[in-house]
Parts: C-alpha cells; structure tokens; sequence
C-alpha cells in the first residue's frame, strides 16, 4: 500500500491542506478562508492565535476522515506573524500578521543602528521594515511593556502550529530568514540584534532543519516544513540553480536558487532566503501588479469579455503590439526597480489599435518584467521556468514569456503546488525519501512545455526599457 503525506500551507486570509501519495498524487483537499482582524484606528492587523489552531486541526480531521489516515505532516505558512505567549504556551495577545505595520519607528530605530547593508550581510534581508518580527519585538518593548516583559516564548506562525501539534518548541531556517535576529550565514541567531532588541535566545525555538521529524499528532509523524514561497518552489520541482519558479498570479513572483547570498546593492530590495535544500539560498523577488493588471483592462475597458476571450483577440495581434509600449506599474515598481510612485502607462497609440492590442501590450509588459528580473539577478544558468498561478492557464502568455525570456516554460500538473511541495518535505522527514531533491523529482510531474518560437521581441523590449528609464524615474516624477 502506498503511503500518504499531508501538506498544509497557511496563507495570509485561508487555508489549504491535501493528502498525496508517495507518487505525488493528489487524494483529497479541503481549503479554508478566513478574514483577519483589522482596526482602522490604529491601523493593527491580527488574528486569533488560538483560531490558527482550530482550523489547522479541522483541516487535518477531515482529511484523515476522507482517506482514512497518513504517515506524516508538514506545514508551510506565511513569514512574519508572530505570536507572543507564556512560559506554558498560552498567547499574551493577538497573532500579529506579516501585514501589520505598527512599527514604523521601531524599524528607523533598527536601520539606523545596524543600517541596510549589515542587515542584509548577516540575514539577507535588504530592507529594514516593520513587518519584520524584529521591529515588532522592539514594539512590544516600547509600547506593551507588560507583554513584552511576560514573554517567554517567541513563536512564527510555522513554529507555533509545530508547537500546538506536538507540544516540541522549534523551528526552521528558512521562515526565520526575515525576522532579522537570524544569521543566514552562520546558521544561528545573530546576537548583536537580539541584544538590541532586549531579548534572551532562550525564548527563541530550537533550530531545527526543514523536513525533520519533531514529534507526533495522533500518533502521526510531524515534520519541519518551510516558508510557503520555498514549499511553492518545491512543489514546482525547482530544486537546483538550472530552474526558477514564476507565478503569475494577482502579482508575479519569482523564486531563483543561488548556493550564496549575493553581494549587497545599494538600493536594491530583493531579500535572499536561506533555502529548505542544505547549503542552498533563494532570491525572492515579486511585481505588485501582474495579473491584476490583466483584471483591471478585463473589469474597465472590455467588461463582456473573458480572458479567453482577451486572450483571443490579443492573439491575432503581431509581437511588439505595432508600436504600442505598456508600463504595468498599477501600484508602483518594485523590482529591480523600487519605485512606489511608478504609475502604470500606455504609449503609441494611435486610430490603429485595438482592444486586443491592448490586451496583449499588458500581458507582454509582464513578460518584459519578468525578463528584467532575470537579467538584473543574472540568471544565465537557468535552462527552465516553471510557472504557475492563472497566467499559466494562457497558452499565449506562457509562450510569449518564452519568447522573450529566451527560455523554455513548463507547467505542472498539480495547482495546489506548496501543498505539494510540503507534503514531499514530510515524506523526505520520515525518510521515504533520502533528499529532497529525490522526493520533488518523484511528485513534481511537468504537464506542458512551452520553448522559444523565434519570435521577435527585441524592438518591443528595447522600446519597454527605454520607456521605463524614462517614466519610472522618481527624478522625472518630481
């Protein structure tokens, strides 16, 4: 009989968890949404710790009520949110999300004593905010004293799942990297930071590696899981510096392996996350706007139209959209370009153009900006993009990226893919696999393959970056 891996990833507003086999075949999913607690007063984003829990259980009942049981469980989740509690486990207040930006003077505080380039050198991280949990530490200490002083537990949402599961404090490298107190160099918590903040390593969890057994739920196997990008890329199967993962989505992200953290550039903000594959680092980098851009056009200007539709009429439409040039910055730039007052444009219309022309100058925008990224992080290595989220349901989009990128795209077969790439990490944990990358190569199954056609993108992406040193340039913006 094959056996069964469960992998849930917990995400900013739901839940999704699902059972594979040893083959990566998917038995059962049950999916979760959720809205977190906001308060437009002070502007706070929490969530109920404890709330956490309950659905993370609930998710795991009715999936072992559906395929009987399991021989392990991981979980990926969000970085950043952060719970406070007790000696005994119990919380001291709410979870605080990732999104939750109360420590806007916390992180000044942090940058300007430490400053952006040795933060980055020590814990890959280029930019100081107030999402990090360090600055949120800091927080506590300033305005919640009686919470902060009570605090003998410091969990991430990952940790403390793990913990509530198996009653063992730990944690993993790879949801620790932007917290801003871990040494992704070192592979331990940076000191120097701790002490600033005012907190004792003692109430930080055990340090663990991904995919290592930890302890038991019901008498199943646990395992370390990993930040929900990495699972993602797991689950695409990208395990060695010869592929990247791209989800084009409401946004688009793009996870690339490197085997060390690159140098620091002024002004850059792509972080470098330790990696769940031992010895190995990823760069993540993300477009705010990428598919909502695609929306946006769908919802304003061609309301009766699907995006099959858009996709047919931008189809009949030559490459280079005969002069016509887009800039997709909706909600500003950020990469390689940080940029928040970046607005989104068209350029060289004329009585000629179309709705499909217009159409297809949003979607090959987004390729010319996923093929920026790989240019300014140096990407020649890689052979293959792997591609998911809804702009992999677009034959015509992934073919263009192709096109422009130079390099061949593949789609899988599994849409839940850090679901997937969770459960591989259980399996590699209760040793049906000896490395990750064996597990990823035996779940990740490659569904269509998408390879440069020859077309003609040159003029068009010349014509792009022309315009976007001209237009997205805070100089020109003043």
């Amino acid at each position: 009989m094959k056996k069964h891996f469960l992998g849930m990833d917990i995400g900013t507003t739901s839940l999704k968890a699902a059972v594979f086999d040893e083959d990566g075949n998917r038995l059962a999913l049950v999916s979760e949404d959720y809205t977190l607690d906001t308060d437009a007063s002070t502007g706070f984003i929490e969530f109920d710790a404890e709330r956490y829990i309950t659905l993370c259980k609930g998710a795991v009942d009715k999936l072992l009520l559906e395929v009987g049981t399991v021989d392990a469980i991981s979980v990926d989740t969000q970085g950043e949110t952060m719970i406070l509690t007790d000696k005994d486990g119990n919380p001291l207040a709410p979870a605080v999300v990732w999104l939750d930006n109360r420590a806007t003077e916390e992180a000044e505080a942090i940058r300007a004593a430490f400053g952006n380039r040795q933060v980055y050198e020590v814990t890959g991280q280029a930019e100081i905010t107030a999402g990090w949990p360090a600055s949120k530490l800091l927080w506590f200490k300033n305005h919640r004293p009686e919470v902060f002083e009570k605090t003998e537990k410091i969990f991430l949402l990952e940790d403390w799942v793990l913990y509530r599961l198996t009653g063992e404090f730990v944690t993993e490298p790879t949801i620790q990297s932007s917290t801003i107190y871990y040494d992704i160099v070192k592979k331990t918590w940076w000191q120097p930071m701790l002490d600033f903040i005012g907190i004792d390593k003692k109430k930080l969890p055990s340090l663990k590696a991904s995919a290592e057994k930890v302890g038991t739920y019901r008498g199943i196997p646990v395992v370390t899981g990993a930040l929900d990008q990495i699972a993602g890329t797991l689950g695409v199967g990208v395990t060695d510096n010869t592929r990247l993962s791209e989800m084009t989505g409401t946004i688009m992200a793009i996870c690339a392996m490197t085997d060390t953290v690159p140098d620091y550039v002024e002004g850059s903000i792509i972080p470098c996350h330790i990696h769940a594959i031992d010895g190995k680092y990823c760069r993540i980098l993300w477009s705010s706007t990428a598919g909502m851009a695609l929306k946006w056009f769908k919802n304003t200007l061609a309301e009766n139209f699907s995006f099959r539709d858009l996709d047919a009429l931008a189809e009949k439409i030559p490459a280079g959209c005969e002069g016509m040039t887009m800039l997709p910055y909706f909600t500003g730039s950020t990469m390689p370009k940080y940029n928040p007052n970046a607005t989104a444009t068209f350029t060289g219309v004329t009585l000629s153009h179309t709705r499909g022309h217009f159409a297809r100058a949003i979607m090959e925008a987004i390729a010319f900006v996923l093929r920026e990224d790989l240019e300014y992080i140096g990407a020649d290595a890689v052979r293959e993009i792997r591609i998911t989220g809804g702009g992999a349901q677009s034959p015509l989009w992934a073919q263009m990226k192709a096109d422009v990128t130079g390099k061949e795209l593949t789609t899988v077969t599994e849409s839940e893919t850090a679901c997937l790439g969770t459960a591989l990490l259980a399996a590699v944990g209760v040793g049906a696999f000896t490395t990750i990358e064996e597990a990823a190569a035996k779940f990740t199954k490659p569904k269509k393959v998408y390879t440069p056609s020859g077309a003609d993108y040159e003029t068009a992406y010349r014509a792009f970056k022309a315009l976007d040193d001209l237009l997205n340039n805070p100089e020109f913006q003043k």
